[in-house]
Parts: C-alpha cells; sequence; structure tokens
C-alpha cells in the first residue's frame, strides 16, 4: 500500500494527516499550538517556530504510530496552511521572526501607508490583487520601525507551509497561491515583483524561488530521518494556501465553479481564467493551486466563530446533552430549529457585513429587532438567523462578484465544518437560490494536499482522474424557490439595517467586531 502525508497548519492548530491513494484518512493526529503575544506590542501574535516545529515532529510521531506503516510506504509530503502568516530567514536559513495571520501590531504602519499616498493602496491591488488589511507589508514596514536589528537581517520571506516544507527539505522556496496573500506578488505573472516593495520602501531583494503546488522540492535527509521517523528518501512536494488547496480538495479546478469554505471564516472561491480586479476594489484575487487559474475571493467573517460563541454562551443545555448523547451540540440545536420559518420571526442579525476589501470594517456584533413574545423569539430562531446571516453575506458576496464577471455560479460546493450542518447548507442553498452541492470529505485542505502532493510524484496520472476518483459527494440541496424569493426581501432590508448599524460603529456610538489595520472611518465621532 502507497500513502501520503500532509500537515495542515491552521490558525488555531496543526494536523498530520495520512491518506490511502484512494483518498482514505489512515491516521491523523491534531495538536493545539498558541501564538504568543509579545506584551510590547499590543496585537501582536508570534509564531514561536522552535516549539511549532516540535509540535509537528510529535504529530509525525503520533501518525505513524497510530497507522503503524511502514515510512518507506509514504511516497509524498507536502503540507498547507492558513494564509497571511509568514517566517522571515536570515542568510544562512535561520528563522529570524515569525507571525500568525491573526497578527494585528502594524496598525500605525498600515496608516502611514494610507496617508503618504491615497492612490498608493488602489495602485497595488490593481498589480497584486490585494489591499494593506491582511497582507504583509504593514508587518514588514513594523519590523523596519520597530526591530531594525531583526530588518537588516532579513534575506528570505517563505508562508507558513513553506516553512513546513523547507524545515523538511533545507529549502526556501514559495508558491504562487499563498505566496499571492503577501501584496508582493504580480498576480498576472504569479511571481514576486520588487516594484511592490520598493513603492512601500521596504527590501526588495528577500524573495525566494516560485513553485506551483505539485512540484518535487527535494527527499528527507537523513538528519531528518532520524529525527522524525520518517524514510530517508521521502519525496517533499510543494504545497499551497488552505483555502486554494481546499478547492482541489473539493474538485473545483474548473473555470466558473464556485466553491464556500464555511470555518470561522467563510471563504467564497470563484474560479477564474486571468485575474480580474474589481474597479472600487472590493474583492480579493489570488492565484489558484492550480497553474493557469485565479480566484476571485470574497470573505465572511467570523461565521464559525459567532456560531462558538453562541453555543458556549447560550447553550449549556444542549452542550449537557452532547455529553449524555454523544451528539454534536449543532446537530440537537439543528433539530430544534428546522422549524423555524424563513427570517426567524424577524430577527435581524448583524455580524459580517459584505465584503468591501479597500474599506473593510463590521458593526457591532447584535440582534435586532427582538419581540418579547418566548414563542417567536428565543435560542432556537436566534440559532437560526446566525446561519441566515453567513447565507446572506454570502449571497451578497456573489453579487458583487456578479458585478465585476457578469457571473452568478448555476451551482456552489460547500464544505468545511459549517457543511456539516444540513440545516445551514439547506438555508445557505434557499438564500442563494442555486443547488448546493456537499462532499463526503468535509475538511478538503488536507485532502487537496494530497491530491496535489500524488500528482507531483505520479502517483495519479492526472489532476482530473485524481478528482474523480477521490472527490464524493454526500448529498445535494436544492433551493426552495418560494423561500428564496423571501430571503430576497430579507436580503435588501438586511443591507439597509446595516448600514445604519455601521454608521453607529463608525461614529464611536458602538464598537466595531472588527475593522482592517489602518483604516480611518469617514464620520465625526461623538
Amino acid at each position: 500500500m502507497e500513502y501520503i502525508l500532509v500537515f495542515d497548519a491552521g490558525t488555531g492548530s496543526v494536523r498530520a494527516v495520512l491518506f490511502d491513494t484512494a483518498g482514505t484518512q489512515v491516521a491523523s493526529s491534531q495538536v493545539e499550538w498558541t501564538h504568543l503575544e509579545d506584551l510590547r506590542f499590543p496585537g501582536s501574535m508570534d509564531f514561536d517556530v522552535s516549539k511549532n516545529w516540535g509540535i509537528i515532529q510529535t504529530c509525525i510521531s503520533q501518525v505513524l504510530a497510530q497507522s503503524a506503516i511502514d515510512p518507506k510506504d509514504i511516497k509524498a509530503i507536502s503540507a498547507t496552511s492558513m494564509r497571511e502568516g509568514f517566517v522571515l530567514y536570515d542568510a544562512n536559513g535561520r528563522e529570524i521572526w515569525a507571525c500568525a495571520n491573526v497578527d494585528a501590531r502594524a496598525m500605525e504602519e498600515a496608516k502611514k501607508l494610507k496617508n503618504t499616498d491615497p492612490d498608493l493602496e488602489k495602485k497595488l491591488y490593481e498589480l497584486s490583487g490585494q489591499t494593506f488589511a491582511l497582507g504583509a507589508l504593514p508587518r514588514l514596514l513594523w519590523i523596519k520601525n520597530n526591530q531594525p536589528a531583526v530588518y537588516e537581517q532579513i534575506n528570505y520571506l517563505t508562508m507558513i507551509n513553506d516553512w513546513i516544507l523547507f524545515k523538511l527539505t533545507n529549502k526556501l522556496q514559495v508558491d504562487p497561491s499563498n505566496g499571492c496573500t503577501t501584496g508582493l506578488f504580480d498576480l498576472k505573472n504569479r511571481a514576486w515583483t520588487p516594484a511592490i516593495a520598493e513603492a512601500c520602501q521596504l527590501k526588495s531583494n528577500i524573495f525566494p524561488p516560485v513553485n506551483e503546488a505539485g512540484e518535487l522540492l527535494g527527499v528527507i535527509p537523513e538528519s531528518i530521518a532520524s529525527s522524525t521517523g520518517l524514510a530517508k528518501g521521502t519525496a517533499v512536494v510543494s504545497g499551497g494556501g488552505d483555502a486554494q488547496l481546499a478547492s482541489v480538495g473539493v474538485g473545483a479546478i474548473k473555470e466558473g465553479q464556485t466553491f464556500i469554505c464555511g470555518g470561522s471564516f467563510w471563504q467564497q472561491e470563484i474560479n477564474i481564467k486571468a485575474p480580474i480586479v474589481d474597479s472600487h476594489n472590493r474583492i480579493r484575487v489570488n492565484c489558484h493551486a492550480v497553474p493557469e487559474l485565479w480566484q476571485i475571493e470574497t470573505i465572511a467573517f467570523f461565521p464559525g466563530l459567532v456560531m462558538r460563541w453562541f453555543r458556549d454562551a447560550f447553550c449549556e443545555t444542549e452542550k449537557l446533552e452532547s455529553a449524555q448523547t454523544g451528539r454534536d451540540a449543532y446537530e440537537i440545536l439543528e433539530e430544534k430549529a428546522k422549524d423555524v420559518p424563513v427570517g426567524s420571526n424577524g430577527i435581524i442579525p448583524i455580524f459580517s457585513d459584505v465584503m468591501d476589501y479597500i474599506s473593510w470594517r463590521h458593526a457591532a456584533p447584535s440582534f435586532l429587532n427582538l419581540t418579547l413574545d418566548p414563542n417567536k423569539t428565543g435560542k432556537k430562531e436566534m440559532f437560526k438567523s446566525i446561519q441566515e446571516n453567513a447565507a446572506l453575506v454570502t449571497y451578497g458576496n456573489l453579487k458583487i462578484v456578479e458585478e465585476v464577471t457578469g457571473h452568478y455560479p448555476k451551482e456552489a460546493i460547500f464544505a468545511g465544518g459549517g457543511s456539516k450542518g444540513k440545516l445551514w447548507s439547506q438555508t445557505l442553498a434557499d438564500v442563494l437560490g442555486i443547488p448546493v452541492k456537499v462532499p463526503v470529505e468535509k475538511e478538503a485542505a488536507a485532502l487537496g494536499t494530497a491530491i496535489m502532493a500524488g500528482l507531483g510524484v505520479g502517483l495519479f496520472p492526472s489532476l482530473e482522474s485524481a478528482i474523480t476518483n477521490l472527490v464524493k459527494w454526500e448529498r445535494i440541496h436544492y433551493p426552495n424557490q418560494e423561500n428564496h424569493q423571501k430571503y430576497l426581501s430579507i436580503y435588501e432590508n438586511w443591507r439597509k439595517v446595516y448600514g445604519e448599524q455601521l454608521k453607529l460603529a463608525d461614529s464611536g456610538k458602538t464598537n466595531h467586531m472588527w475593522i482592517a489595520p489602518g483604516l480611518t472611518v469617514k464620520f465625526e465621532r461623538g
């Protein structure tokens, strides 16, 4: 039997997953890691490379022990990770600084970049598809301003998944699907461009080679084999960003396909044959993990985290029932909410807004328009309204994409934790007005990474055949068109109400759920 080992490095934890060539998970190990705030620098989230490499080694040991396979039967290794988190190295390849994607220390630097040249962000967006909201530019400027000794030593920059592969091969490189999220890529050419760094008065010679996902990087050397238990000579293959490899893992590898990844954040990924930027700078554009494809990406902030907050804050009864029965608490909540009518009896949920990449902010989290009738406004109605909010944001984002491309999807693929909920999946189909397909493998990033790794060493004859054989469908949710028409009306009202709530946050009367680094709101406070 032949196997593929992949690492899926998320914001909160890392997983090592062992697949066979049929796409079946043979073994897995997941360990949480903690991003530590440097108390000197508010908003900082350091990525501890020494501790986290030890965690990855632990995951390897656990997978090998759990599976009891001969390590020589692992034919390929690769990695995917959160986007935006990155690692910096000196001339000798020693890690000197690293941050997680949630690092928010560079507020002042982002503001300075915006204020120095009001048109700079838009100019760079047209080249890179990125704004200062998520990319590396403000953080690099922060290092230059606050840790000049570190800044002077910088010789290379990679993403977290590339760092894992570097630890296995000693080869520094990046892939386009994650590297482009730095904002330092020429999107069209899928390559670094020094011009962007120079425009921000940053070093322009810190860029390692670029390899597309699925390219053979090297093999496990003796030193790594002895410290990890992996076999010397095992092939290591380039990986990519988690949302892009999740797209591969659900079979979204063709132009026009739409993939919705429903995790802590919800990403909507729309495949395009050539990069297209929005004249209003509302959407993000990335390289797909598949060569010669790009993706328009829109993001809903925190649907999964909002749902977790609601469960932990208000659903002790369901959590107790879950512990007693072994059923998931979300499944219990969905069962209780299944007969809640469209619109949750008038509740207006205010959490994530539709995407506005150049001026990205969200109103204070709220449930509005509640009644005092416990038969109409209660736990199950609020639960359903959270699900509706995520679907309404997704619909609004896809309508923005339609403005830019002229294309609204005929169907969508839905994976990630949110897709485990049958009620949530059906609500999404009803709001979007299109069929929603749910794959068997919900955590698709690891599978997509395994597919590209296997492709890189010839375990699969082609990407298309791998998708055909490995991606399986669990169910399809067809929209109730009567419900869809109701949701169109609900959406229009929700947008108007959200706009008023955003004004309250912009004026300082309430607190934004999130506001992009450096963004100065345009309304007077007071």
